[in-house]
């Protein structure tokens, strides 16, 4: 899973960037234009914790998040705009953040205008797809044997000429594939992360962001950067009595795994063997057959049964052998929709 970071100047993504995946990116500034900062992470998951204190494995193995922190406008484009090879970088990513200011600009004293740059982020957005559409869409004029394409195309262009993101659209299966390969932004899930000051790393959302968010169908989260670096840099130990002592729930890595896992609508199933205990990330409603895949090209080709049993019953019941006898280890075919939380294992024959 890849998560892109962008957002306009000194709005603080870097901040967050470094909050985080702990690392310690130069903030205000990017040393090398064009450079993305990258920083992957383990994602938490005391399922996998449970199962590896049970099996002893050689090997355990957590999900992970790539972040990637784009440089900001201002470092091309004089702070309006985004750049075409930042743009372009975006197209890497699988769901987009935008880290938006909501604190007193630190160089010019601004007051914060989160609405203004959430509605120029969507811009900007919309502006890219529809220039990759426009240019598409003339070599398709010169073209035969491609009219549903073109259709389609026109499709989004009226979408976005009423500056509406692709994502809000509604597609057919086969419609979204043929999407897929054009990269467009404005199909990405996204989120707005704003950045608060450390005296409002309490405060409820703004009421006109809100108000922004739910009118474009937006998930949003606050958190202040500043504190949530320095939780990031300590020591795990030090980690909850801090977080206790200024009134935070969790620190925002926790709280940033859990909604981008929903805006991407993403759950985990898992495997065992003496070798290596692993979650699996998987977009919810996958077939075990698909889930197969995941582990192995070899799996989803041979694939003939899933043995599957929820971690719940696992625990519940202590073992594979107790959990057959009691009806809730059970074979499942290829259609069968994998359930987060379940522990697979894939009989396969190639």
């Amino acid at each position: 899973m890849k998560v892109g970071i962008a957002g306009f100047p000194r709005s603080g993504k870097t901040t967050i960037f470094n909050a985080l995946t702990g690392q310690h990116a130069a903030v205000g500034g990017f040393s090398e234009p064009g450079k993305v900062h990258l920083g992957t992470i383990r994602v938490p998951d005391p399922r996998v914790d449970r199962l590896s204190a049970v099996f002893h494995p050689r090997k355990t193995t957590y999900a992970e998040i790539v972040f990637m922190d784009f440089p900001p406008a201002s470092e091309m484009a004089g702070g309006s705009a985004l750049e075409t090879t930042t743009l372009a970088q975006m197209r890497e990513s699988d769901a987009l953040v935008q880290v938006v200011r909501g604190f007193p600009d630190e160089v010019t004293g601004a007051p914060p205008d989160p609405v203004r740059d959430l509605g120029n982020f969507k811009s900007e957005l919309l502006l890219a797809d529809l220039v990759l559409i426009e240019t598409r869409l003339e070599r398709l004029r010169k073209e035969k044997g491609k009219e549903q394409e073109r259709a389609l195309l026109e499709r989004c262009k009226a979408a976005l000429d009423g500056e509406r993101p692709l994502r809000r659209m509604p597609w057919m299966p086969e419609e979204a594939s043929a999407l897929a390969g054009f990269g467009f932004l404005s199909r990405r899930p996204f989120m707005a992360l704003l950045n608060v000051s450390e005296t409002d790393a309490h405060a409820p959302m703004p009421a006109g962001v809100a108000e922004w968010l739910a009118a474009e169908q937006v998930h949003g989260l606050v958190l202040s950067g500043k504190i949530e670096m320095e939780i990031a840099a300590l020591e795990p130990e030090d980690r909850q009595a801090f977080l206790q002592d200024i009134g935070v729930p969790a620190p925002a890595r926790d709280r940033f795994i859990t909604a981008a896992y929903e805006l991407l609508d993403q759950i985990s199933f898992l495997t065992h063997s003496e070798e290596e205990v692993r979650a699996w990330t998987i977009t919810r409603g996958t077939t075990a057959v698909k889930g197969a895949g995941k582990v192995h090209s070899d799996m989803e080709r041979g694939f003939i049964r899933a043995e599957v049993v929820h971690y719940d019953d696992f625990i519940n019941y202590g073992s594979d052998a107790k959990c057959r006898e009691a009806g809730k280890l059970r074979l499942e075919g290829k259609d069968y929709v994998v359930k987060d939380g379940d522990i697979v294992r894939f009989r396969f024959n190639v």
